[in-house]
């Protein structure tokens, strides 16, 4: 699929290409791995390298003579721990080519064309738009994670945090995940407004900077959700061990309540022969048990210890 950029986003069918020699505009290709080399030699890029969307393992840019390389893994929203879309993206003087296997890139040039009809749309500018709008939703999602923690919070403070841990840690791995990301494109933004090659024009670098903006705003309240995070683990750490003091406190009293008992019947299993009650049974020594355990039990009771 080829789009042309200009007086606004166009998709341009085979039988509207201009001929060689033709002023051509500048165009935006979208291809899969096995037509990458076609597309390149259409764009006029020379890349010598092997074209594997398997080796993308984060977001990143690379200049090189003839053109800038970059690549985005972008983690799927609904399942951040999951398969993410691997892209490669290419960029000269004139021309971008996005290589992608699914349709994650069409989606997204679609959705660019609706929202900016009748646009002017420069190299930079969509490029500032197709990165923007995989990143649109990003902030909802943290505010979604905020929302999970503060009830995870609620739930410690209310006594009911039986499965906190299974519940806990699949967000921090995915808050964990989200900050490598925004810090990766972060990076990448930064490298676009630098503009090593010249490749897009000084006036227009500046939406590279809103990108890159863009991405540490959401790694700050990424960061912050870590933190916070952080605070809830914490606090369920605190109720872990109240409970564990409570059940500590309440073995305690259980022992100092039987720990009589096993002193009288220690001293009455001598037989020494002048125990009293020694020829009878030992119906008072029941009984002094009994009132012993009973005084005891009342006096933890009172003292709001059982």
């Amino acid at each position: 699929m080829i789009f042309t950029l200009g007086a606004c986003l166009q998709e341009q069918k085979k039988t509207d290409l201009p001929e060689l020699g033709e002023d051509m505009p500048s165009r935006v290709f979208v291809t899969t791995e096995a037509g990458a080399k076609a597309a390149l030699e259409q764009a006029q890029m020379r890349y010598e390298g092997e074209v594997q969307l398997s080796d993308i393992g984060f977001c990143k840019v690379e200049n090189q003579q003839e053109c800038m390389i970059g690549s985005f893994y972008i983690p799927k929203l609904l399942d951040l721990l999951g398969k993410r879309y691997a892209i490669l993206f290419f960029v000269n003087e004139k021309n971008i080519v996005l290589v992608d296997n699914s349709d994650f890139s069409y989606r997204l040039i679609r959705r660019i064309q609706r929202k900016n009809r009748n646009r002017e749309m420069t190299k930079e500018k969509f490029l500032y738009y197709y990165i923007t709008e995989f990143i649109h939703r990003d902030l909802e999602l943290l505010v979604q994670y905020e929302k999970r923690l503060m009830e995870m919070e609620e739930r410690i403070s209310e006594g009911h945090a039986t499965h906190f841990l299974s519940d806990f840690s699949p967000v921090r791995k995915e808050l964990l995940t989200l900050r490598s990301y925004y810090d990766e494109l972060m990076d990448l933004g930064r490298e676009l407004e630098t503009n090593e090659n010249g490749f897009f024009a000084k006036k227009q670098t500046k939406y590279f900077g809103t990108v890159t903006d863009r991405a540490d705003r959401l790694m700050s309240k990424t960061v912050h959700l870590l933190e916070y995070a952080g605070q809830v683990r914490d606090a369920y750490q605190g109720y872990v061990d109240a409970r564990q003091n409570a059940n500590m406190q309440f073995l305690t009293v259980i022992s100092t309540i039987f720990f009589p008992l096993t002193l009288i019947t220690g001293w009455y299993g001598m037989n020494f022969q002048n125990m009293p009650e020694l020829q009878s049974g030992y119906p008072g020594v029941i009984f002094a048990s009994v009132l012993v355990v009973l005084l005891l039990i009342l006096y933890f009771k009172r003292k709001k210890m059982l």
